[in-house]
């Protein structure tokens, strides 16, 4: 019996090689249909879960009106969102998180310590570098290193317990701002304005201010849109160096630039109403034209002529060292921003190109003393400044304001005996604003300041509890990518609710 007899009819059919690859070419594109539903929800199946069992919200989005504002998952605490974030790593025992053991063993070494941290052997404790006060009519206890912030304990709300999952900076940095150490994945920013969109459509709905030197370690990442669609990516600029392109060249007429853009313009409506479907093109119009709003737009937000002289004082444009006019002028940028209903702001102090030691960040590995007071220098003021400003104009009622760093900073010094190393195991950031208690701390370190020990909290955690205050769910606002429901928060966190006023 021929090897062809044993198979049944239908066996024998994909013996004929033009009907087998009939089937396959059928088989395939059927693979492919699935797939495009999938993508875009119109499947008839049961919605995919996450991981928690519940269902995804996902945001409608026209194609062709990306930022348009869309509704929150419930009722939120805030509908803006000021991200203040820190480079290098501030060192929170010197800063604001008070530890009286570290003066009684100043110049010992206790048990327990390690050997080695991260960048090499390890020293004895070291009392902080700058003195405690109790500040405001809470009484909290603040280091002189940051004297402006200090009188304003009264309105913050402290998480002292903050724990994350490395202490390298390019991946402290990846993690505190996308949820994941690894890149390719959508930041903070991304994630909110992908879920809501803006109110103003003037403007980009996510603005990342940098630094007045340059970008931090993990670059673009801290405000990238990772795998969501790149609509939802940081507008990145500063008052140093406006977005590119913005600006017509000299060389153009304004006559030929107008009819150029009215071309295009006709073009790819034209394109459009051809292929009525294409998400994509319909997206890159809508860019083209918040593009063409910007030239209009952002010139004025940048324009600080206007700003009282008051204004430009309390927040040290003059009388200071050049970086903090600058940072100063980024804080203003941020505060026009704001009043103008951009949704997400994301506000650099520090920048990382190279390391830089204390010098271009808050990485003090040597000469704590130098290197963390000229950071402060920069920062503290024209800071402080930006959240009295936003609560004097009343912005404050809607906007959430995080001050946020990677980890924190050993009890001990190395082994130079002048720098502290990276400690993953306890840091600390503040929130105010918006929906959040005041004059509220959450959590403690141990008795150095040494590992969270009272209500630890993760990263996930606190991403979770932001998530929550902007009026959505974080186990809910997830993007299927790669048969997966990813997230923000990956598979972890939960919503610090003691938090919340």
């Amino acid at each position: 019996m021929y090897e062809s007899e044993r198979l049944s009819a239908s066996g024998r059919r994909f013996l004929d090689r033009r009907r087998f690859l009939g089937i396959a070419g059928l088989s395939a594109m059927e693979l492919g249909l699935i797939n495009l539903l999938a993508r875009d929800g119109l499947l008839g199946a049961e919605p995919q879960k996450t991981v928690s069992g519940k269902t995804p919200i996902r945001p409608q989005i026209d194609p062709a009106r990306p930022y348009a504002a869309r509704p929150p998952h419930f009722e939120p605490a805030a509908k803006q969102v000021l991200v203040i974030y820190l480079p290098g790593a501030v060192s929170h025992v010197d800063t604001f998180d008070y530890k009286p053991a570290l003066e009684k063993l100043h110049g010992k070494k206790p048990p327990g310590i390690p050997a080695v941290t991260f960048e090499g052997p390890s020293g004895n404790i070291a009392r902080p570098f700058w003195k405690f006060r109790p500040r405001g009519e809470s009484g909290k206890m603040v280091s002189d290193l940051f004297p402006h912030l200090a009188q304003q304990v009264d309105d913050f709300c402290f998480f002292h317990a903050l724990t994350t999952e490395t202490s390298a900076h390019p991946q402290g940095e990846n993690f505190m701002n996308t949820g994941f150490t690894m890149e390719g994945f959508p930041s903070f920013g991304a994630w909110v304005t992908y879920a809501l969109g803006t109110e103003n459509e003037e403007l980009p709905a996510f603005v990342s201010i940098a630094d007045p030197r340059g970008l931090a370690r993990s670059g673009k990442n801290n405000f990238g849109n990772g795998f969501l669609p790149a609509a939802f990516q940081g507008t990145d600029f500063n008052m140093q160096r406006p977005p590119n392109n913005l600006y017509r060249p000299e060389e153009i007429a304004p006559e030929a630039d107008r009819a150029t853009i009215e071309l295009l313009k006709r073009l790819n409506a034209r394109h459009l109403e051809r292929f009525p479907n294409d998400a994509d093109l319909a997206g890159r119009i809508a860019s083209y034209e918040l593009a063409g709003r910007m030239q209009l737009s952002i010139p004025e937000v940048m324009d600080i002529s206007n700003e009282s002289e008051a204004t430009l004082r309390a927040y040290g444009v003059e009388g200071g060292s050049k970086l903090r006019g600058q940072y100063a002028r980024n804080c203003i940028l941020a505060r026009r921003l704001i009043e103008r209903g951009v949704r997400v702001v994301q506000l650099f102090n520090g920048s990382d190109p190279s390391g830089g030691n204390g010098i271009t960040n808050w990485d003090s590995h040597s000469n704590i003393r130098e290197t963390h007071a000229m950071q402060a220098e920069i920062m503290d003021q024209p800071t402080a400044a930006l959240i009295a400003d936003l609560k004097q104009r009343g912005l404050l009622e809607h906007t959430l304001v995080v001050w946020a760093t990677e980890f924190g900073r050993m009890p001990f010094l190395q082994s130079n005996g002048t720098g502290r190393d990276h400690n993953p195991d306890a840091f600390t950031c503040f929130l105010t604003g918006a929906g959040v208690k005041r004059a509220f701390s959450y959590g403690e370190s141990d008795e150095f300041g040494f590992r969270a020990a009272v209500n630890r909290t993760s990263v996930y955690d606190f991403n979770a509890t932001l998530l929550h205050l902007m009026g959505l769910d974080h186990e809910r606002l997830t993007y299927y990518h790669n048969g997966l429901e990813r997230r923000l928060t990956n598979v972890h966190g939960h919503v610090i609710h003691d938090v919340l006023a």
